[in-house]
Formats: C-alpha cells, sequence, structure tokens
C-alpha cells in the first residue's frame, strides 16, 4: 500500500507551528509495512486543498490528512474531502453524545457542531482527547482518505489506537527500524565506515544527520516482526563493531537517557555547574523521568562572582587564567562534586558568541571537566575556524559533556583525544 500525508493548516505552511504531525504519522505507517511516498503541507483554503487531494489520490492508495476538522470556518479538511468522494455529510450520533458529554454543565456554542457532520457511510475514529472525531472515506475509485485531527495530543492517540489497527487489516507485511546512535564522529566519515552495508535491499542501511551528532537507521520488511528483527539483528550488530565505542545506543532516544540509565546501574549521582550552556546539561538530564535518583543539582554559575561564592573558585585562578579556561573548568567540576557531595562532578565554561571572542579565545572556545574526586578529567573544545550560532556552540558542548560522563561510566576513555 502506498501513502501520502498531507498537512492542513496556515499556521503549518508559514512556519508559525512546527509541524510534528507529519512526523508521527510516518513512524507510524513503517511499523505497519505501509510504504510512504510523500508528505505536503497546504494551507487552509478550500480549492488548494481539493487540487492537491485529487493529486495524492493519483499517486497514492492512502492518503491521510491532519488538521482541518474543528469547528471554525477555515476548518475546511471534511468538507472537501466529502465534495471529492461524492459524500454528503450526515450528522454521527455517536459523536454527537460524546460531543454534548464533554460540554455539558458549559456553554457551547452553535459551531461546535460542525465537527461531527462527517461523510456518508465512513468508517468513524473515536476522538479520546478531544472533540473532533476523525474518519476514513473511500472514494468511488476504491481510495481511502483518513482524516485525523492536527492537534498532536488528540492526533496520536487516535492515530495508534484506531487507525493503525484499521489499516493492519490489509497490511500483510511490517517494517522494523534499529536507530544506531552516533556521537563524536560525522554522518560523512561514518557512511564511508559502513558503505558496503549501505547498498544492500532488505535490510537497508542509511545514514542521517542530526543535532550535532548522527544516527545510522536499519530497516528490515518481512511477513512478521520476528522475521524483520533476524534481517536486522547481524547488521545493527556489525555496524557497531565497525564504529565502535562512539556509538552510545541502539533505539535510546538520546544521550542524557543513556546517562540516567548508567547512573541508576552504577549507583552514582552527578552535579553540574555551568556557564555558558546556561544550564541545558542540567535541563536535558532533568527532561528524563527517574533522574532525580541520580541528579543532585545543577548550578548556572554565570559571573565569577558566584563561581566562587557557590562552589568555590578561587579569585586568584579566575584572575590569572580567565574563566574560560582549563583551570576554572577543572575547579568548577571539583567544586560542584564537593559541594554536592555527588559522584561525579561536571563543571562548562566557555564562549557562546557571538561576541565575548578574542584570537586567544576564540566563539566557540569551551572548556569541560569530569571529576570523580579522584582524578579530574578536561576536555577542550576549540571554537574558531567555521562561524556557528550560540545555540549550536551550547548544545554541542552539553551533548559533549554528557558523553563525557557516558564515556567514565562504561570504562572508556573520557577523552577521545587522548587514544
Amino acid at each position: 500500500m502506498n501513502a501520502e500525508i498531507i498537512s492542513v493548516g496556515t499556521e503549518l505552511l508559514l512556519g508559525d507551528v512546527v509541524n510534528t504531525d507529519a512526523t508521527i504519522v510516518a513512524r507510524a505507517l513503517t511499523t505497519i509495512g505501509v510504504n510512504l511516498r510523500y508528505t505536503g503541507t497546504v494551507g487552509d483554503n478550500g480549492e488548494r486543498l481539493e487540487q492537491a487531494l485529487e493529486q495524492a489520490l493519483e499517486r497514492s492508495d492512502l492518503v491521510i490528512t491532519t488538521g482541518g476538522l474543528g469547528p471554525t470556518e477555515d476548518d475546511l479538511t471534511k468538507e472537501t474531502i466529502a465534495k471529492i468522494g461524492g459524500k454528503p455529510l450526515v450528522q454521527h450520533e455517536e459523536s454527537l453524545q460524546r460531543l454534548e458529554a464533554y460540554f455539558a454543565g458549559r456553554s457551547m456554542s452553535e459551531n461546535q457542531y460542525k465537527q461531527v457532520m462527517l461523510p456518508q457511510d465512513c468508517y468513524v475514529l473515536q476522538n479520546d482527547c478531544g472533540t473532533a472525531p476523525g474518519c476514513v472515506c473511500t472514494t468511488p475509485n476504491g481510495k481511502r482518505i483518513a482524516m485525523l485531527p492536527g492537534p498532536p495530543s488528540e492526533l496520536e492517540p487516535m492515530l495508534q489506537h484506531y487507525l493503525i489497527p484499521y489499516l493492519q487489516q490489509d497490511s500483510t507485511t511490517v517494517i522494523h527500524s534499529h536507530n544506531i546512535r552516533v556521537f563524536g564522529k560525522g554522518e560523512g566519515a561514518v557512511a564511508q565506515e559502513i558503505a558496503p552495508f549501505t547498498q544492500g535491499s532488505n535490510p537497508t542501511v542509511a545514514t542521517y544527520a542530526a543535532e550535532g551528532e548522527m544516527f545510522v537507521r536499519v530497516t528490515a520488511k518481512a511477513e512478521s516482526p520476528e522475521e524483520a528483527q533476524k534481517l536486522c539483528a547481524p547488521v545493527v550488530e556489525q555496524i557497531c563493531e565497525i564504529l565502535g565505542d562512539v556509538v552510545y545506543g541502539v533505539d535510546v532516544e538520546n544521550l542524557e537517557e543513556c546517562v540516567i540509565q548508567a547512573l541508576q546501574q552504577k549507583q552514582m549521582t552527578l552535579a553540574t555547574a555551568e556557564s555558558c550552556t546556561g544550564g541545558l546539561v542540567a535541563k536535558r538530564l532533568t527532561d528524563i523521568a527517574g533522574s532525580s535518583a541520580v541528579f543532585e543539582m545543577g548550578a548556572v554559575t554565570y559571573s565569577n562572582r558566584i563561581k566562587s561564592l557557590l562552589i568555590g573558585v578561587s579569585e586568584e585562578l579566575l584572575k590569572e587564567y580567565g574563566a574560560v579556561s582549563e583551570q576554572v573548568a577543572r575547579a568548577m567540576a571539583e567544586g560542584v562534586r564537593a559541594k554536592a557531595g555527588s559522584s561525579l562532578g561536571v563543571g562548562i565554561t566557555g564562549i557562546a558568541g557571538p561576541s565575548g571572542g578574542s584570537e586567544e579565545k576564540p566563539v566557540g572556545l569551551v572548556y569541560l571537566a569530569l571529576s570523580d574526586g579522584q582524578q579530574t578529567w578536561v576536555r577542550k573544545m576549540p571554537g574558531g575556524g567555521m562561524v556557528r550560532t550560540r545555540e549550536y556552540y551550547r548544545c554541542r558542548a552539553a551533548s559533549t559533556a554528557l558523553d563525557m560522563v557516558r564515556r567514565y561510566l562504561h570504562g572508556l576513555s573520557v577523552n577521545p583525544e587522548e587514544l
């Protein structure tokens, strides 16, 4: 089955809202073997949506729309699809009952009833988290259009609980993927190292750049999840062996998840002192459920005064070497570890820019330190060269700090430059 996604909404088209709907739907389709061929975005314009739908139906068996199911005048998705399918809109009684129950005891405007007008004979997708039901409409030539609401909090449950099971009735294959997460080596270098694998057809192997890192996706198609997994497993194992310790996990979300898991396994704790990253490491760690068991404290020691006051960095050290130095990063890591009484301490100091750099200490220069109370390791991000954004330097530094902790916890060289 070939499919296409059309996201509806002027706010998406103009970039005012990030379109996460297409990503959510695309990932779900791959799990049941549906071939996604195209994705597109259309504003809240009935004529343009009709054109997009007609083009999509010429090349795909299934079209999934997201958005445009609400009560306002610019919510035109159902009306347009009903027109293409040659179906009148009729009131769906069960959805009406759910809508009235939702507004029980409150005033409900007349335009809310628009949401329960659905194409005749459609397959209704219940909305457990909102008021607008979705549905699947079959066109005269046997193709299908599935309509999902725009808000991700409504779309994802409807997709997983109702649309995917509906589509699985016709699916004869499944697609199974593994993501090999890499930090410390670029996409080009990795692609070259694993080149023999990228020529395969089942499983397929592809490299992708992410924010400050990259990943390798291994994907297989088979008649069952077990068979697809058997095809993927040896390839994943071989690629991990080739890439070595720059692989920080398989099918994990991010570095911070790996760090929290490793701290929990080792029954160790961590504290951070951050300057140029402004608490980004602490934020990423505390985004992970269960982090409170292993993360003791995060201090944003931005000024020299606070570096001295909170974590004991000596004023003499700051005067002699400057805040952005190996010596101060070391003192920050050791100081915050001692202050928190934690197993490990991280210190980060640098120049994120766009101003504040010099020939001696250019924008992008960052020193990162990790201390376990017995030894302290320092890593330098040299800066200079290609001009990057402030956000890039901050994100890169935060990820590097997390990778230093990961390496320590797994018995690897904390600073790969030592190898």
